[in-house]
């Protein structure tokens, strides 16, 4: 019955990063610097919040864009941190995760055959969906211009088909973030088109060296904001994204929402409206951590001789491959056959993603220490 299948999701594949993830799992003495997931615990007051929620059966569903609570802590939460002004009642719903977010958002404003532009190298979850939906996926290479998604390089791709351009900042897999001047020209280049935003912000709390700006405080009318609770809170598993958006736009992705998932885990919503309110600056230790691994990480590799930029944000590197002689798949597998060590193939992150790999900080530091002799031990006997 497999020819059957919608030839659309056919053609699509698992990400990459979860391919090579599950592919070196359980092996033993391994030392994963993979994927995405923060190693601090949930906040305990935030794991408290969803056990009441549990004994106070606080378990049906709930309003589909989510409990009017958490709607009005989360457009608290926005207006306090970013700046940015939500109505709780009409431009805020609460989805299964950013992921989800990033769905019902393409499969409310995409046609067949419209454009959605995206840099490249960027994180693999937008492409499918964007096939998916029947639209067309335009490809930027932005690493000659360090990895910055700047108006000058998006121009000469916007077309009469351009419905969506993604500004995902800070960024997966490079940790680069877009400063306030080159987001005000992005919103200036668009500002007489009709072309949507999709602002992926999940890592908007883990920025180091400058505030995070979101670009909807200069184009508020034709974005769409997406953020969550999974990095800034250590909650991968609640599965909590916040999706905002001007009310002309969210009343219609409201109903893809609505007929996708009903609603998000009302017992994840309640442990969401602690981490909003008592927790809203949970992230911060978290941060600091992350910070003296990012300069530790940094120097280490530079140590290396490895060409690296230092990331504004979230908790990756994206590292140039020491050689050119090998695809960044060949490199990473020989770097987990030799040294037991993992890093995600840069080619994971589009085609523009080859010759580099991505190196996730989002671990312990006795764990980098490890994992970076190993790497460096690798690189030797490549050079030797």
């Amino acid at each position: 019955m497999e020819h059957l299948i919608n030839k659309k999701v056919k053609e699509i594949e698992i990400s990459g990063i979860r391919k090579f993830f599950n592919m070196v799992a359980g092996t033993e003495g391994m030392i994963s610097l993979t994927i995405g997931q923060p190693d601090f615990p949930t906040p305990h007051h935030v794991k408290e919040a969803g056990k009441k929620a549990i004994d106070e059966d606080f378990t049906t569903y709930t309003h589909n864009a989510g409990d009017i609570e958490l709607r009005k802590a989360a457009s608290q939460y926005m207006k306090e941190k970013y700046h940015l002004d939500y109505k709780a009642d009409s431009e805020v719903i609460v989805t299964a995760g950013a992921s989800e977010a990033i769905d019902i958002t393409f499969r409310t404003i995409l046609d067949e055959a419209t454009e959605v532009i995206i840099p490249g190298p960027v994180y693999p979850g937008y492409e499918p969906i964007i096939k998916l939906c029947g639209a067309k996926p335009i490809y930027v290479d932005i690493r000659k211009n360090g990895f910055r998604f700047t108006a000058e390089v998006i121009e000469s791709y916007i077309t009469d088909q351009t419905r969506c351009i993604v500004l995902p900042y800070p960024s997966n897999p490079t940790g680069v973030s877009l400063s306030k001047q080159e987001l005000m020209k992005i919103a200036d280049l668009i500002a007489d088109k009709d072309i949507f935003l999709l602002a992926d912000e999940i890592y908007s709390e883990l920025v180091y060296d400058q505030p995070h700006v979101s670009i909807a405080s200069f184009s508020r009318d034709k974005t769409i904001v997406i953020n969550g609770l999974s990095k800034s809170h250590s909650m991968t598993g609640w599965r909590i994204g916040l999706l905002f958006a001007p009310e002309n736009i969210a009343k219609h992705i409201l109903k893809v929402h609505q007929y996708n998932v009903t609603c998000a885990t009302s017992i994840s919503q309640k442990a969401a409206l602690t981490a909003l309110t008592d927790g809203k600056n949970d992230a911060l230790p978290m941060k600091e951590a992350y910070l003296e691994r990012r300069n530790y990480v940094y120097e280490r590799l530079r140590e290396m001789g490895l060409e690296v930029q230092k990331p504004d944000g979230a908790f990756y590197f994206f590292v140039k491959l020491p050689t050119e002689k090998v695809s960044s798949f060949d490199f990473c597998l020989q770097l987990v056959k030799e040294e037991k060590v993992a890093v995600v193939p840069g080619s994971a992150f589009s085609s523009y993603g080859e010759g580099y790999f991505r190196l996730s900080f989002a671990c312990s530091m006795q764990t980098l220490e490890e994992g970076l002799n190993r790497i460096e031990n690798f690189i030797k006997k490549m050079q030797a």
